[in-house]
């Protein structure tokens, strides 16, 4: 109990915690009037973007260049936050990238959700942040003169202003103290806790899955933007977090905007080529992984070869069938093929091959797919009575089972493949 006493972060957590319960007790005391709530969500957005557009893909990844009167706003937006310093936020928030899922990532979601989302703020950790290259920071004077003022310009922009702009114009000093600063921050705290531990823990691996960021629409609506955390996580240089127009990013439109009015220049954007190699690997791997689930038909290099004369004896003790030069075990299939017992009957120790491509119905690929797990055997020679089938059936086979291959891509084998057989081993037959 001691130790853990020792490690406590005393400022962070009596502001997390003061803020929520000061919070919750306004809310429950205090009625909200409309003005107040559109400056508590004009504020909510100020202090979002400090940290969205400033403290994160300004100063952490440096993927925008900043004019000096948006700098200026950007940390006294990110002050009003109150989530710590520009330069703390930043510092700590490369190491996380340099040593994700690590010991030496200060939020690392391998510690759990509880401890990425708010432990890590109030505990110090075992182990302390791996270190990064913030070299750029420290001769930033605007992100340290901020530093050294942290605390006075938190209290003001993140407290007085708000509580002093409801109370002077509309008189509502509760209001604005309780809706605009105490239950703003708390929301924006948590909100922004949710880019550490939601970020990694709902969603997709859409560009990698290496690392534990994830892709999800939600935890973009709730942190403006940030929820595309895979894609982040692989591009973190890209000003965008969302590369599509329709997805939800903000602070990317914020930023865009910016640039747009000469307050921000050299918006980096990764090659959409390389981003697309992302997707289609990961797509690749989907694929992969889905394919593995599958049960595929046996080769057929393992299955045993028979003569004609072998298979019409062993048919007439068990119903096998003869398709394309394999034999088939239909006695599972006796009661659920669609067109009845009589059918499959009819043609049990017989060359089934024209009546399944065409002579009778021409089966579907599925049905195609759903036969070549019932092979038992292959045809000596192939199918060496081919000479039975009439030559307009032959024809009609050879024409469906070419179209069949290539809408398959070779999937699995076709009737025409089982002709093709029959013209290596039997052409003498034609």
């Amino acid at each position: 109990m001691e130790s853990i006493v020792k490690r406590i972060r005393w400022p962070n957590a009596t502001l997390l915690t003061v803020s929520p319960i000061l919070a919750v007790y306004g809310a429950m005391t205090t009625p909200l009037h409309q003005k107040t709530l559109v400056l508590s969500m004009v504020f909510y957005v100020i202090s979002m973007l400090g940290v969205t557009a400033g403290c994160h893909r300004l100063y952490s990844h440096r993927s925008y260049v900043a004019s000096k009167p948006l700098e200026i706003f950007l940390n006294l937006a990110a002050a009003s936050a109150a989530q710590g310093s520009s330069y703390w936020w930043a510092r700590d928030h490369r190491a996380h990238h340099r040593y994700t899922d690590t010991d030496l990532d200060p939020y690392s979601a391998q510690r759990g959700l509880l401890w990425s989302h708010i432990g890590w703020m109030f505990l110090k950790s075992d182990t302390k942040p791996g270190r990064a290259d913030i070299s750029d920071l420290k001769k930033n004077p605007i992100l340290q003169w901020q530093q050294r003022w942290y605390w006075h310009l938190m209290l003001v922009f993140g407290y007085i202003l708000p509580t002093a702009i409801a109370g002077y114009f509309w008189n509502d000093w509760r209001g604005g103290f309780y809706y605009a600063a105490m239950v703003r921050t708390t929301i924006a705290h948590h909100c922004t806790f949710c880019i550490n531990s939601l970020a990694h823990w709902l969603g997709e691996h859409k560009f990698d899955d290496k690392h534990s960021p994830r892709d999800h629409v939600f935890t973009a609506l709730i942190t403006m933007g940030e929820g595309y955390h895979n894609f982040h996580h692989q591009y973190p240089i890209d000003y965008r977090n969302a590369i599509r127009w329709w997805q939800y990013d903000p602070t990317k439109w914020f930023i865009g905007l910016c640039g747009w009015l000469g307050l921000a220049s050299s918006l980096h954007t990764f090659p959409d080529n390389e981003v697309q190699k992302g997707a289609f690997t990961m797509q690749m791997k989907r694929l992969k992984s889905t394919q593995d689930g599958i049960k595929w038909p046996v080769d057929s290099n393992e299955l045993p070869v028979v003569t004609w004369d072998e298979y019409v004896e062993q048919a007439k003790e068990h119903p096998l069938m003869l398709i394309a030069g394999f034999i088939h075990d239909i006695s599972d299939f006796m009661d659920r093929h669609p067109g009845g017992r009589a059918l499959l009957l009819a043609n049990v120790g017989k060359d089934a091959t024209a009546a399944f491509c065409g002579g009778v119905y021409e089966h579907s690929n599925a049905a195609h797919n759903m036969l070549s797990m019932m092979r038992v055997g292959v045809l000596l020679g192939g199918v060496e009575h081919v000479k039975s089938i009439p030559p307009a059936q032959k024809l009609m086979i050879v024409r469906n089972g070419l179209e069949e291959e290539r809408s398959t891509n070779g999937n699995h084998e076709t009737c025409f493949l089982g002709l093709r057989r029959v013209e290596a081993f039997s052409t003498s037959r034609y």
